[in-house]
């Protein structure tokens, strides 16, 4: 266990005893080696479980192979059961759909969210977030003979395929490109094979999970964003230790390279950092 790890314990364990010299009545919750467990008083799993809420139906992050009746699995599932192991807790997955995960986890239905929620200021303001698991920018993607685009300027009067609804429409908007309407990113790529379209732009890891799931596709990456999207785990604003914990974990599984060995299974390279 790291340093950093035991001082979390160390932690914990110091709150315990300062409650119970307070003439709290209720004793610390013990293991059969007589080891404090980690207690929901102190934003730590109860009884030894995280309860993690995710959808369970998000390839390739949170999904259920075998075309779905077999085990959960995914990017986010193996990253939170590493987790979980380093910290030496059981772990218990709530699949939920995305539009009522948060109200799960106000609710207290489960002790953190793992389904790639993008760290953004107004989540920041109700909830908290480990370290970023995931670092995606967005990306232009061509055809793989095509080097008319190299920069999101050399979309100017170009046109890409683009959900209307989506961050993505509006950077080709403002880039010059005219923009073909599509429903995701399925039809944006059929598009852009049939040669219909000169581009489109979506999040790396989308095009990375496509390249990887449907290799050869004909595709490559033009360009990047300058900035990129990070996602992390969300708690509620009480689970500050808990939060310690995972970071502390998250620190010893990029250390020692778990997280970067997941990441290339789904992905072909590191997207964790």
């Amino acid at each position: 266990m790291s340093r950093r790890l035991i001082a979390v314990t160390a932690l914990v364990v110091a709150a315990a005893a300062l409650t119970a010299c307070s003439g709290s009545s209720t004793p610390a919750n013990t293991s059969d080696s007589g080891e404090s467990s980690a207690s929901s008083d102190f934003g730590l799993a109860k009884d030894g479980t995280l309860t993690v809420g995710t959808e369970g139906t998000y390839r390739p992050f949170s999904f259920h192979d075998d075309n779905g009746a077999g085990d959960l699995t995914g990017y986010d599932v193996e990253i939170i059961e590493a987790v979980a192991d380093k910290l030496g807790l059981d772990v218990k997955f709530e699949e939920t759909q995305w539009d009522a995960i948060f109200a799960g986890l106000d609710a207290g239905r489960f002790d953190v969210i793992a389904n790639q929620v993008t760290i953004n200021d107004e989540r920041e303001a109700k909830y908290l977030f480990s370290a970023p698991y995931t670092v995606s920018p967005g990306v232009i993607v061509v055809a793989e003979d095509d080097d008319s685009i190299t920069s999101f300027d050399d979309l100017e009067g170009k046109t890409t395929a683009q959900s209307l609804t989506s961050n993505w429409n509006d950077l080709a908007t403002e880039s010059g490109a005219k923009v073909e309407g599509v429903e995701g990113w399925a039809q944006a790529v059929e598009l852009l094979r049939q040669g219909r379209v000169d581009a489109t732009i979506n999040d790396k890891l989308t095009f990375l999970d496509y390249e990887t799931t449907n290799s050869p596709t004909g595709l490559k990456i033009a360009a990047e964003t300058e900035d990129a999207g990070e996602q992390a785990f969300a708690f509620t604003k009480d689970k500050e230790a808990l939060v310690a914990a995972v970071d502390g974990a998250l620190d010893e599984l990029r250390a020692d390279g778990t997280l970067a060995e997941i990441s290339k299974k789904y992905f072909g390279e590191d997207v964790s950092q």
